[in-house]
């Protein structure tokens, strides 16, 4: 995990290992779901709201994704 004092708190699955080849994801105040790529936390967040969160977890455990 990597706390920023004035922002989220990210972190990753523990499957993950040592490897920078994951994403990180954390909440936001609002509720929002937060992703970035691991390997280069600055390049960037995508946001999803929660039914789009609910529809890619659903997507992934069904091998969809």
């Amino acid at each position: 995990m990597t706390p920023t004092p004035s922002g989220p708190t990210w972190r990753k699955s523990r499957h993950s290992g040592d490897g920078q080849d994951c994403v990180e994801i954390a909440r936001d105040g609002r509720g929002a779901f937060l992703v970035r790529d691991s390997k280069a936390p600055g390049a960037g967040v995508l946001r999803f709201g929660t039914a789009d969160w609910r529809a890619f977890l659903d997507a992934a455990k069904k091998g969809r994704v």
